[in-house]
């Protein structure tokens, strides 16, 4: 098979290497923005195509499983077939399928619509991501643009919020709408700034068809689970789902072992810090949904704030997309991506922590503290995790790595709002009160803990000499 990273990247800055880095932040910024979006505008579409209460999750929910689900597969495909191939393809499919969720008038046409689209995202972001790592070489560069890449994703989630309640104000259909123009826009300027694939060869043994059927029945499997579980009443199918999961699991990794082209090549996961990246975003990602969700029912729930106003409090946490171009590369530069990484993760340890003394009277002013300490969080944690994960592998894995990443980040994601959920209700039906909230706050603050405490043993592990024989 013949390597996709044949053509080496630039040594330095060109205009197309920009380009690229600005087509690829643009579909992970509309990624962000596009979930985040629909955390808002939930209630009035349930409420206009007559979707369940008890059902309307399904609109994020479909998004997710299908996301996490098809994340690994898609940065496979990416490496194998190309990766301006698969990024743009899924980019377009990911615009159709956006626009057809905004035209559905009946509930199951909108969650099919949420699931197809949850599953192209799968694919352009891996995608997306390693055609960033392959167009800048390692070094100062690659820091730089994986800085900017992360803080325009970073802000995607934070401003995504902002821009839903405006939009739902306007009328939900614009939230399925505004996408479809960005994503149009930015497939366009894909066609023309990103390089063409280098010819490749189909793998002798084929596509791993087996490896990509369970690994992503597994994915979807799992997080249907945690889902399940976060709903309440669905212990019994949550536990269903983990079993099939484990089972789906255990046959994946039987197949391969024996494949001669693996769709995940096990060893991957021993080299670098891949597998401690990963572990370590899926504890921050899930600390931080985990955090705007409860923060966000708070203000809407029991302070009975608008839409508008709960999304313009999350705004002050798009400083990341500033803080980050002009410090995180240099930081890196002069200590490296593990102990940037940890600085951030301590940063973001200590606002979930601040935000522990919440109580029935809290407004912006006494969270905007515990923000401004989130947007430094992701400042320092997303470049520097991504660069870190990647740091020693070939590139022709880079793919498959961001699949492993963002994968994590998804699982991170549902497990940290169906833990605080669990938390929060803590078994009974009435409303949520102040002690209620403070308590489930407990779910970012542990979570940011256990991740600072990861990345201090990885920092540490890194800097122990190797012993010689």
């Amino acid at each position: 098979m013949t390597d996709t990273s044949a053509v080496a990247p630039p040594t330095t800055a060109t205009r197309t290497s920009w380009g690229v880095l600005a087509v690829v932040c643009g579909a992970l910024f509309l990624e962000g923005i596009d979930i985040a979006m629909l955390n808002v505008a939930v209630p009035a579409i349930a409420a206009d195509i007559g979707l369940a209460t008890a059902d309307a999750h399904w609109v994020i929910s479909a998004y997710v499983l299908a996301y996490g689900g098809f994340m690994i597969l898609g940065g496979r495909t990416a490496d194998l077939v190309g990766r301006r191939r698969t990024f743009l393809v899924a980019l377009a499919v990911f615009v159709v399928f956006s626009g057809l969720g905004g035209l559905a008038d009946d509930a199951w046409v909108l969650v099919v619509a949420r699931f197809v689209t949850g599953a192209t995202a799968g694919f352009m972001t891996p995608a997306g991501f390693s055609l960033l790592t392959t167009s800048y070489p390692e070094g100062p560069l690659r820091d730089r643009a994986l800085a900017i890449y992360g803080a325009i994703g970073a802000g995607g989630f934070t401003l995504g919020v902002v821009a839903g309640g405006f939009l739902t104000d306007a009328g939900w259909r614009w939230v399925f709408f505004a996408p479809v123009i960005v994503g149009a826009a930015l497939w366009f300027a894909g066609r023309l700034v990103v390089r063409p694939d280098p010819v490749t060869d189909v793998p002798r043994g084929g596509f791993d068809v087996g490896g990509a059927v369970t690994l992503t029945s597994a994915m979807v499997a799992l997080i249907y689970g945690v889902v399940a579980l976060g709903e309440g009443g669905h212990v019994v199918a949550g536990v269903a789902a983990f079993a099939a999961a484990a089972v789906l699991t255990g046959a994946f990794v039987l197949i391969e072992r024996r494949a001669k082209d693996p769709l995940l090549r096990l060893a991957v996961l021993r080299e670098g810090l891949l597998l401690r990246a990963s572990l370590a975003g899926m504890l921050v990602i899930g600390a931080f949904f985990a955090f705007q969700f409860l923060i966000t029912l708070y203000l809407q729930e029991y302070r009975g704030w608008s839409p508008v106003a709960t999304g313009l409090v999350f705004a002050v946490m798009g400083a990341d997309m500033i803080i980050a171009p002009l410090v995180t590369h240099r930081l890196v530069q002069r200590f490296g991506n593990v102990p940037v990484l940890v600085a951030g993760i301590a940063a973001g340890a200590v606002a979930f922590v601040l935000a522990l003394r919440l109580d029935g009277a809290w407004g912006y002013l006494d969270l905007l503290p515990s923000l401004l300490l989130v947007a430094v969080m992701f400042a320092l944690v997303y470049g520097p995790l991504t660069g870190a994960a990647t740091a020693g592998l070939a590139e022709a894995e880079h793919g498959v790595a961001g699949g492993v990443v963002y994968t994590a980040f998804q699982f991170g994601a549902a497990l940290g709002v169906t833990a605080a959920t669990i938390v929060l209700v803590d078994g009974h039906d009435s409303p949520a009160g102040a002690t209620d909230y403070q308590r489930a706050l407990l779910v970012p603050a542990v979570a940011a803990v256990l991740a600072l405490a990861l990345g201090i043993a990885s920092w540490v592990r890194g800097r122990r000499p190797a012993v010689r024989p």
